[in-house]
C-alpha cells in the first residue's frame, strides 16, 4: 500500500521544465504589443497565473493593455512555444511507478487548462491523470491555487488523510496547508525551497527517485 494512495502535483518547475518556452512567448508578447516590461523576463516570473504575471510585468492592471498581452502570449504558447517544454529527469519514471503501485494522481496548476492538457498529451503523460484542474478550469475562475485544490478534493472525493499536494513554491505548501494536506517540495524546481524556506511540517524530495521514497513508502 502507498503512504498515500492520491498524489496531486503542481506543474510548472514540479514535473516539468517550461520556464524556456514561457519566458520566450512573455517576450513576444510583450514585443507584439510594442511595449517595455518594467522587470526583467526571467526564471523568477515563472509560476504566478498569466494574468497576474502579466499586470506585474506590464506594472498596470489596466484590461486593454493585459488583454492584449494576454492574447500575444496566448497565440505565441499555445500553437508552437508549450512544444519547447522538457520533463524534468525521472519524472517520467516516476509517474509510472506511481501508478503501478495503486496512486491515483491529479494535476492542481496555475497554468491555463489549455496548454496544460497540450503538454500532457506532447509528454505521453495524459493517462497518468484522473483529473486536471486549473484556474480556469471554471467560471468564474477561481481564485487561487487553494480554493482550486478544495474543489479538486471535493469533486474527487478525496480525503485529506490520504493525499499529499507536491509543489515547488511556498505558495504551493500554504495552499496544501490550507487544505490540511502534507506537502513535499520539489527542490529541483523554480521555486528551489531551501531549508531555512520549509515550514517545520512540510517535507523535501531533492530528486524524483527520492519523491517516490517518500509517497511509497510504508504506513
Amino acid at each position: 500500500m502507498p503512504h498515500y494512495t492520491q498524489v496531486l502535483f503542481d506543474l510548472d518547475g514540479t514535473l516539468i521544465d517550461s520556464a524556456p518556452a514561457i519566458l520566450a512567448s512573455y517576450r513576444e508578447a510583450f514585443a507584439a504589443t510594442a511595449r517595455a516590461p518594467v522587470i526583467t523576463i526571467d526564471d523568477a516570473i515563472v509560476g504566478p497565473p498569466l494574468l497576474e504575471t502579466l499586470q506585474m510585468l506590464a506594472g498596470t492592471e489596466e484590461p486593454a493593455v493585459i488583454d492584449a498581452l494576454a492574447a500575444a502570449f496566448k497565440a505565441s504558447y499555445d500553437s508552437t512555444g508549450y512544444r519547447e517544454t522538457a520533463a524534468y529527469a525521472g519524472v517520467g519514471a516516476l509517474l509510472e511507478a506511481l501508478v503501478a503501485s495503486g496512486c491515483t494522481l491529479s494535476i492542481a496548476t496555475n497554468k491555463r487548462l489549455h496548454p496544460t492538457q497540450l503538454i500532457l498529451e506532447h509528454l505521453g503523460w495524459s493517462r497518468h491523470f484522473a483529473a486536471v484542474y486549473a484556474l480556469d478550469l471554471f467560471t468564474p475562475r477561481l481564485p487561487h491555487k487553494a480554493a482550486m485544490i478544495a474543489r479538486l478534493m471535493a469533486d474527487r472525493g478525496i480525503a485529506a488523510e490520504d493525499a499529499v499536494y507536491v509543489g515547488d513554491r511556498s505558495e504551493d505548501g500554504e495552499s496544501a496547508d490550507a487544505n490540511a494536506l502534507p506537502f513535499i517540495a520539489a527542490t529541483w524546481g523554480y521555486g528551489s525551497l531551501g531549508a531555512h524556506e520549509l515550514a517545520p511540517h512540510w517535507r523535501a524530495a531533492n530528486s524524483p527517485d527520492e519523491l517516490a521514497a517518500l509517497i511509497l513508502g510504508a504506513r
